[in-house]
């Protein structure tokens, strides 16, 4: 059954939506985001998988050149340079979780920076945050539209759909589209729409961000161009309705009306705390604690006895993986990230590097887990937990639960403690200029009469690249 006007409401929304709609939770929420996916996203210009994805941008060439961050001497056609910025963001599963599940900023804020610097006229830093928040909010009503988007993902990985779409809707507000051509954005960004769950233990998952920044990015352009789409796409079944089984859209509210509210002022998104999909960061938490207990009562903690470890935790097949091979698929275990905080008491950028995956203490420690997938433990990062049990050789035993950690939605992390990751993961590429300056320009966005001053501080290198993983990328 057609469900008529969806559609034509959201590309009226996206063209209405104006500053004086910008509310200060909305605005304090969103300027955090910024900052943390700049800081995940230098630190990514550090990865292998960014350098093979720059590698192959660098053979297209282009009259408009935007900047690729960290790098002060290489510029990109704007789609290219959206699609590797987005790339280096999600390249450590570092960045910000939203729910309904996805990672709603990287795929935004690299096509925004990018088409801001190829304009003809540049925008402000208050349009730019305007447009930001625009994608944001476009992804949280699309998540909303069904229930099944409310669980750990199974078959699709959320911000290849969601996350092009909130890059096509913040494009074109940025690009200043009629009503009509937001609604053809949209529908273009829909046929680029969606990635198996199959490549998120590998170096393809961040495409998967980068590949949104750009697909949408150009759906935005193209519909500029006049090209269209079906002007219903969100509201048929066989439109944005293919990737969910219980799809049911409704019109997003008239940005005039009393009614509009931005889902951002009510739902906080999770800050990570350690590069990892979010699910690890109940495990770490649990496996810390539990880690502490047993170390009090016993005086002193002698890994080499332990029996047995029992990981309780939601079922998600993606993300149970008994003896990772590689970082990706690290990052995507509860047994390695479980075990690396009972190893080491800690879990950092450092380790997820080859060496410390292959440590024989740890292979060892991996070898004694037990998964357990209890019945009230739901596959949802809002309702989800995860328990750590620990028994060693003598008998003794210790346990830890997990409900929420630091940095979910529930408990954000401080200003400062964001300040902080921030400045960790920008000053491994960016000068302390370029450091302080990002962090300035971000906290007084709106007053900036010039978001290319932004752009400017990201290039600002250090002279040489610091060390990552203990190999210089270049």
């Amino acid at each position: 059954m057609l469900r008529k006007g969806i559609t034509q409401s959201f590309g009226a929304a996206v063209h209405a939506l104006g500053a004086s709609h910008l509310t200060d939770g909305a605005v304090a929420r969103s300027k955090r985001m910024m900052l943390d996916s700049l800081g995940v996203g230098l630190l990514g210009t550090r990865t292998d998988v960014f350098n093979k994805a720059l590698r192959y941008s660098q053979t297209f060439v282009s009259k408009e050149r935007s900047s690729v961050w960290g790098r002060s001497d290489i510029r990109l056609p704007p789609h290219y340079a959206a699609f590797v910025n987005g790339v280096a963001v999600h390249s450590m599963d570092f960045d910000d979780t939203w729910h309904p599940a996805t990672h709603p900023s990287g795929a935004v804020l690299p096509a925004l920076l990018a088409l801001a610097e190829a304009l003809p006229r540049r925008p402000s830093g208050r349009e730019l945050l305007l447009a930001f928040n625009v994608g944001i909010e476009v992804q949280g009503r699309l998540l909303r539209f069904s229930k099944e988007a409310c669980n750990i993902p199974e078959r699709f990985h959320p911000p290849s759909v969601v996350g092009v779409m909130g890059s096509a809707a913040a494009s074109a507000k940025l690009l200043n589209l009629s009503p009509a051509q937001c609604g053809h954005a949209l529908a273009i960004a829909a046929s680029s729409a969606g990635a198996p769950l199959a490549n998120t233990a590998t170096q393809t998952k961040p495409l998967h961000i980068g590949n949104a920044a750009r697909r949408g990015l150009e759906a935005a352009q193209l519909a500029e161009l006049g090209l269209e789409g079906n002007p219903a796409v969100l509201d048929l079944d066989c439109g944005f309705g293919v990737y969910y089984k219980d799809y049911s859209p409704s019109p997003m509210a008239d940005a005039a009306s009393s009614g509009f509210r931005w889902i951002l002022e009510d739902q906080d998104v999770a800050i990570k705390r350690i590069p990892a999909h979010l699910g690890m960061h109940w495990v770490v938490d649990a496996a810390l604690e539990a880690r502490a207990k047993l170390e009090s009562t016993c005086g002193g903690l002698d890994l080499g006895q332990i029996r047995r470890v029992t990981l309780r935790v939601p079922p998600s097949k993606y993300i149970n993986c008994p003896l990772p091979a590689s970082e990706h698929q690290a990052r995507h275990s509860f047994q390695f990230n479980g075990c690396s905080a009972l190893l080491d008491n800690k879990v950092t950028v450092a380790s997820f590097s080859e060496a410390q995956i292959q440590r024989p203490a740890l292979q060892e420690l991996l070898s004694k887990v037990k998964v357990e997938t209890p019945e009230d433990n739901h596959p949802s990062f809002n309702q989800m937990y995860c328990e750590v049990e620990i028994e060693t050789q003598q008998g003794q035993s210790s346990a830890a639960r997990c409900d929420t950690f630091y940095g979910h939605w529930r408990k954000p992390l401080s200003h400062r403690d964001l300040v902080d990751k921030f400045r960790a993961n920008a000053s491994s590429v960016l000068c302390a200029e370029g450091v302080e300056g990002v962090i300035d320009v971000i906290g007084s966005i709106e007053n900036e009469s010039e978001c290319a001053t932004l752009s400017s501080y990201l290039r600002m290198t250090s002279t040489p690249p610091k060390q990552f993983y203990g190999t210089r990328l270049v």
